[in-house]
């Protein structure tokens, strides 16, 4: 016999008795249909074959029990395809040696499938609430062995394969198993564990290569520029915070003091002695949390931490929906910040962005070949504002993928509400589009049916699911019903940012005051839909950058009127019906417009007048959540009433809060102008002492100290629609805040 037909001779077979050639070679070329069907082992008529295939190696064998050593013989037409018969079936190891190297691994084409049926249909139908826990990468034990199971859904693909590390990126080596019509494909690599990074080639169905994909459900990522996913162990955190989670209910209601400290993690406080390095994720734990707690918010909103490629975008074009960006730690960190601020009493919202995605060739964009995520039609599927691309709400996995999402973050990471991004380019499809730009939907009407019912399904979702959360929108637009429940017609949000009155108001204080006369109801007109969604009042960070400079930036007048004028306003919103939401730095008066590459101007906090806006603020806090009058009927009409709102040419504003019946009523008067105004009447609700219990010309907050109003009592003289009033001195440019005391 020749030599070269003794070599393909094993235990009596020839390989061309194990293994047909043609498919040997069609998996050494990565072309193979079905791998799983010949890779691995499988019983044949020969026997208990094995086939493996490494391309590195130069010799192969299968350890078996204890070490007992069968040799694979390569396949002569296909280069890194070794092939071999076991006396039965049996575990398994690989053995591969090249000159005077050799390496032993587990064989992925071993394991049989880890998702079942009912996991496959929900993901079919679209209704699979938990797909972060059949999707993605997960470290687990499949058939007594450790590894880590990858499951991606890609219907259109021709194959997939898993490429990483730990096979030179070779899309050759680890070819996924196609589940069929389900659209999914999955495979359980042996001895891969967290820290691995990994990412997907996909060849199309016509063929064709594409980018490297990274996973739509990976649960972490490389540091940008890198753009690979990172294996993560979602299991194993002890979370310390049970007692907020169980009681956290009644501090999220609209009956509740909520005043949100709006956080970009990345330049809130940098590291000026480690080369102006960001802080960490437990960095953030400890002083982020702490001086939020101590300026009395009750709660930390941070802009998007899933995972996204540019620092510009500030977090809103992600790409890694399931990942919380590397930038300041793994995963476990993150929770560890959850953790801490529950622990301190602070709820922890998180910026969500299901409104679009960046074009980025390791993302979601034409994942399998196709608009996958994203509708085909550019007139649907592309926001010419951002560059990005908008997902296809009416596909069922693809609204699954957005609502399974919102559910993760609360259930995975503890966070205590989603405020939903760019709400109102959600719900029409000629947003920021000229006629004949666009396609109406099936109605003929410019509303995004589709996507409205994704905003009210993940509303019902994640409000059933998850006892004391909120939802807040960013809608900008007159859009019915934002806050009310879905079966009510409404989105089911449970707030909704009050954008109008945003607007309006900051409108006002930017004008000279001797102009305010003639704009005297933009500050009034608010109250008129005040009540028609649950509100909160935001000043963003979108109201202090692009130019539109700093809060302090925006007052009119010299220094000292620049920070009375912020003070006074400050102590207007935070009296108005409406939860409060303030970004990081207006609470010291940042003087430079946000920049989210530095640190804020700490430094600041040196000079008094920095100070006494803080100080400021801290108290307005305070005063909002230990009174319940100014709170508990903020999205009430019966907890609001005008005092003075006819005083146009003198700028004041005089108005009244009422709480619950036990609640003594609060009074509020507001000096737009920088003149005093001695000796003016203000009808109050009651008869009897009224106490001062805020002054925002107070000079602990940098004013000038002036009224001596601290207790008044009424006259029996009948003013502004009351029976009793009183004479009170307005300092220029103040808020004053009274309360009844009997």
């Amino acid at each position: 016999m020749p030599a070269t037909k003794a070599a393909k001779r094993a235990n009596g077979f020839v390989v061309t008795d194990l293994i047909d050639p043609m498919e040997a070679r069609a998996i050494a070329e990565g072309t193979h249909g079905d791998p799983f069907s010949l890779l691995g082992g499988h019983k044949r008529k020969a026997g208990y074959v094995v086939c493996a295939f490494d391309p590195g190696a130069e010799q192969m064998a299968v350890l078996t029990g204890k070490n007992k050593v069968t040799p694979l013989l390569p396949v002569p037409e296909a280069s890194g395809v070794f092939v071999g018969r076991l006396s039965r079936k049996a575990a398994y190891r690989l053995q591969g040696s090249a000159g005077d190297q050799s390496w032993t691994h587990g064989d992925a084409f071993r394991y049989g499938p880890v998702l079942g049926a009912l996991d496959l249909h929900l993901i079919s139908e679209g209704t699979h609430r938990r797909l972060w826990q059949a999707l993605g990468a997960h470290v687990l034990c499949h058939e007594k062995t450790d590894g880590t199971h990858f499951a991606l859904w890609a219907p259109n693909a021709r194959r997939v394969s898993l490429v990483a590390d730990f096979n030179h990126w070779d899309s050759r080596r680890h070819p996924m198993r196609s589940l069929g019509s389900s659209g999914v494909w999955e495979i359980f690599v042996p001895d891969v564990g967290e820290g691995t990074v990994y990412k997907y080639q996909i060849i199309d169905a016509e063929g064709h290569a594409l980018p490297l994909k990274a996973d739509p459900v990976g649960f972490g990522s490389e540091h940008p520029p890198q753009t690979g996913s990172v294996v993560r162990d979602l299991a194993g955190h002890q979370w310390q915070d049970e007692h907020w989670m169980d009681n956290r209910g009644p501090a999220q209601t609209i009956a509740a003091p909520i005043s949100i400290y709006e956080v970009h993690l990345g330049s809130w406080r940098r590291i000026p002695e480690d080369g102006g390095r960001r802080l960490s994720y437990l960095e953030a734990a400890d002083v982020l949390v702490d001086y939020a707690v101590d300026m009395g918010f009750t709660h930390l909103e941070l802009m998007p931490v899933s995972e996204y490629p540019f620092d510009g975008s500030w977090g809103y074009q992600p790409v890694g929906l399931y990942a919380p960006t590397i930038r300041f730690g793994p995963p476990k960190e993150f929770r560890a910040l959850v953790d801490a601020a529950h622990g301190k009493g602070l709820g922890v919202l998180m910026d969500w962005v299901p409104g679009h995605f960046p074009t980025d060739a390791h993302g979601l964009g034409s994942f399998n070949g196709t608009a996958l995520y994203e509708h085909a039609d550019p007139r649907e599927g592309f926001h010419r504002d951002w560059n990005t691309l908008i997902y296809n709400y009416g596909r069922s996995e693809v609204a699954n993928y957005l609502v399974a999402n919102a559910l993760y973050w609360l259930r995975e990471y503890h966070i205590d509400g989603l405020r939903v991004d760019a709400v109102a380019s959600m719900l029409y499809r000629d947003y920021s589009r000229d006629a004949g730009e666009w396609v109406p939907n099936h109605l003929g009407g410019r509303e995004n049916l589709e996507a409205i019912n994704v905003l009210q399904r993940m509303n019902e979702v994640v409000y059933g699911e998850c006892p004391g959360i909120l939802t807040a929108a960013e809608e900008s637009t007159a859009f019915p019903g934002v806050s009310r429940p879905t079966d009510h017609g409404g989105l089911g949000f449970g707030f909704k940012w009050n954008m109008g009155w945003m607007n309006d108001t900051l409108e006002y204080i930017q004008h000279d005051p001797i102009h305010r006369k003639y704009h005297h109801h933009q500050m009034t007109f608010g109250i008129q839909y005040a009540f028609s969604e649950n509100f909160i009042l935001p000043i963003s960070h979108d109201e202090v950058v692009h130019g539109k400079g700093s809060m302090l930036a925006k007052m009119p007048g010299d220094e000292w009127q620049r920070f009375a004028n912020l003070r006074t306003y400050y102590g207007f919103m935070w009296t108005h019906p409406g939860k409060k939401l303030l970004f990081m730095g207006c609470e010291f008066a940042q003087v430079a417009e946000w920049n989210h590459d530095v640190s804020l101007d700490w430094h600041l906090l040196d000079q008094d007048l920095h100070r006494g806006m803080q100080s400021l603020v801290r108290d307005l806090n305070g005063l909002y959540r230990d009174l319940p009058t100014l709170h508990v009927k903020d999205c009430d009409p019966s907890g609001f009433r005008w005092l003075d709102l006819n005083s146009a040419a003198e700028s004041v504003y005089a108005f009244a809060r009422f709480g619950n019946p036990e609640d003594p009523p609060v009074v509020v008067v507001c000096n737009f102008a920088p003149v005093e105004r001695p000796q003016w009447r203000v009808g109050l609700p009651r008869p009897g002492h009224w106490q001062q219990i805020l002054n925002s010309d107070s000079e602990k907050y940098g004013g000038g100290g002036r009224s001596q109003d601290l207790s008044i009592l009424t006259e029996n003289l009948s003013w502004q629609e009351c029976e009793q009033s009183a004479i009170l001195t307005l300092p220029p440019l103040s808020t004053m805040v009274y309360r009844f005391e009997q």
